[in-house]
């Protein structure tokens, strides 16, 4: 099975926080994950990212694939090795 890097959704309507996860492939958005990785809150300004390098580093150095969002915030807040 393959897994990603994904985000799943918290908070309530028209506020969400998202969880930064690692997950199979196949799982739905909000299903359980493998790893909590950090967590993305887009609601404040600037917006609060907070990522944990050494478990994404271990995750993609088994081979998961990040979402395009996650790619995205990986490059932005985390310095990869």
């Amino acid at each position: 099975m393959a897994v990603k890097l994904k985000l799943t959704r918290l908070g309530s309507k028209k506020h969400p926080f998202y969880r930064v996860v690692a997950a199979n492939d196949e799982t739905r958005r909000d299903g359980r994950p493998l790893e909590f990785l950090g967590y993305y809150n887009p609601m404040v300004a600037p917006a609060e990212v907070k990522l944990d390098a050494d478990k994404i580093n271990a995750w993609l150095a088994r081979g998961a694939e990040p979402t395009d969002t996650v790619r995205s915030l990986i490059k932005k807040y985390v310095s990869l090795k």
